[in-house]
């Protein structure tokens, strides 16, 4: 039995039609506030890694906070992952979302998709 865990941002549009999909779906899951309850850097770098993903698919580029803070300019200038973990873990603002982490019933992480397209989700989630 997999465990699925939606790091959402409540008011966010996204996130509110993504939830919606997983309901529909039947999904049963666990909803955590990105804001309210970050990811931590040491969660960043285990879903970074899990997804095989560059490290800039985390950072929400649409967001009012990464063009505030000129993100783009510092993850152009060379940012490390571990340092794009740690600014990432300062707000939750930062971080895409939805953020999908499926993990098997070992609790090993098996799959990680930030925000929401409906392919990648099905996928991730072994759904048809």
């Amino acid at each position: 039995m997999s465990h699925i865990l939606c790091l959402e941002y409540p008011p966010c549009s996204t996130c509110k039609k993504a939830t919606a999909w997983l309901d529909a779906q039947g999904v049963t899951y666990t909803r955590r506030h990105i804001v309210q309850d970050n990811p931590t850097a040491q969660e960043l770098e285990v879903y970074h890694q899990a997804s095989a993903l560059p490290i800039r698919r985390f950072f929400n580029t649409s967001g009012m906070l990464y063009r505030q803070r000129n993100i783009k300019a510092l993850l152009d200038a060379g940012l490390t992952d571990q340092e794009c973990y740690q600014l990432l873990a300062e707000d939750g603002m930062l971080v895409k979302r939805p953020l999908l982490v499926v993990s098997d019933s070992e609790g090993v992480i098996t799959s990680v998709v930030p925000g929401f397209k409906e392919d990648l989700w099905r996928s991730a989630l072994g759904i048809s």
